[in-house]
């Protein structure tokens, strides 16, 4: 097991790209003690570097260790809003953003590989995570790579890509984020899986990026239409659904109707309407909407909770792709996207709104309250041109 732990630390020290399994693995290593262990972690040890934010604040010198870091995930997201904004393909920001992006592709085969027989290929969420790439950066990197200029290596990773995460599917239909059919439960018997999600069932969320990244790059119509009988098995009685990796329903639904629609489903057709009505019963007075984090365990604050601007986007994208452009819910939260901009461009988000471990453990992603509100804004003004 030692030999097993050793094998998969990264070339920057960590395991996984994130705190819990760099924490445990440097902990059984220690206690371990086998001598040849000292150097794994020692670079373990020093890879926290790369995690450590220093400030100063009145009461002195703070040293924090982030969770995690995502700039695979937080660059496509960008590339992305900037496209929806009007930037053009050949803008310098968006060519050597996908420059990045490309070179960050993982050409190796990892633990993936021990339930697919598939050619290696996609993205993970952090600097440093050749081992476990996930499927919903991959979809969000391939769609990512169009909103810049297509070059023969650009369109090869993302052919790569979308092959790879097709090989990911599970097998009702789904997807999930980082394995395929890891749906056992056994797993979380164990005294030490005690908190937080330690097995990898398919997501609406997840399922629903690559819905739309593969009706965005033409796939056959029969992985359409299996993604999108998963995705409408898992719609909820109430018209949302649940989001496994952001807060909560509203960013479910929010993935999960442009994805529909995008796969060609009708926007006055059942789901959707039932989606979009859920949206505006949920819309707060102020016009945006907020859904609290104790939605995870407590059914009583699903799609409530005090506005912020990445859930109020989120609402918006649905309600856009849904062909409620000129909806009175719309511009309600269009004005409340305007209204609450900084004079920098920015807008302020106290709240975490990313989902680590649904009732445990949750980010804060600071490139949401902008990257998401651009996408919006741009996509309502590209409505009405």
């Amino acid at each position: 097991m030692a030999d097993w732990v050793v094998e998969r630390q990264e070339a920057d020290g960590c395991w996984g790209g994130i705190q819990p399994p760099w924490v445990y693995s440097l902990m059984a290593l220690q206690a371990l003690g086998r001598p040849a262990d000292k150097a794994v972690i020692d670079r373990g040890l020093a890879g926290w570097e790369r995690f450590t934010v220093r400030e100063d604040t009145p009461a002195g010198a703070v040293r924090r260790i982030e969770a995690c870091q995502s700039p695979v995930w937080d660059t496509a997201l960008a590339m992305i809003a900037l496209g929806d904004a009007g930037l053009p393909a050949e803008h310098p920001a968006l060519e050597t953003a996908a420059d990045w992006l490309v070179a960050e592709e993982i050409s190796v085969r990892g633990d993936w590989a021990v339930r697919r027989d598939a050619a290696p290929g996609g993205w993970a969420f952090e600097f440093d995570n050749d081992l476990y790439p996930d499927i919903d950066d991959t979809a969000e990197v391939v769609l990512a790579l169009r909103r810049a200029r297509s070059t023969p290596d650009r369109a090869a990773a993302a052919r790569r890509g979308v092959d790879w995460v097709r090989a990911m599917r599970c097998r009702r239909g789904g997807w999930a984020a980082f394995d395929a059919d890891n749906t056992r439960q056994l797993a979380s018997r164990l005294p030490f899986c005690d908190f937080g999600a330690v097995i990898d069932p398919p997501s609406a969320d997840v399922t629903a990026h690559v819905l739309e990244m593969l009706a965005a790059t033409g796939a056959p119509a029969a992985d359409l239409a299996d993604a999108v009988d998963w995705l409408l098995a898992e719609q909820n009685p109430d018209g949302s659904w649940f989001g496994r990796w952001g807060a909560n329903h509203i960013y479910g639904t929010g993935a999960a109707v442009p994805a529909l629609v995008a796969a060609g489903r009708p926007s006055n057709g059942a789901p959707i309407r039932r989606a979009v009505t859920w949206l505006v019963e949920h819309q707060n007075l102020d016009g945006g909407w907020g859904e609290d984090l104790r939605s995870y365990t407590d059914p009583a604050w699903i799609g409530s909770g005090e506005s912020t601007p990445s859930q109020t986007a989120w609402a918006l994208l649905a309600l856009l792709s849904a062909g409620q452009q000129d909806a009175p819910a719309t511009r309600a939260g269009i004005a409340w996207l305007v209204g609450r901009q900084r004079s920098d461009g920015g807008w302020d988000e106290p709240y975490a709104t990313g989902t680590g471990f649904p009732g445990d453990f949750y980010l804060s992603y600071h490139l949401y309250r902008l990257v998401f509100p651009v996408s919006a804004l741009g996509r309502y003004l590209g409505g009405h041109r």
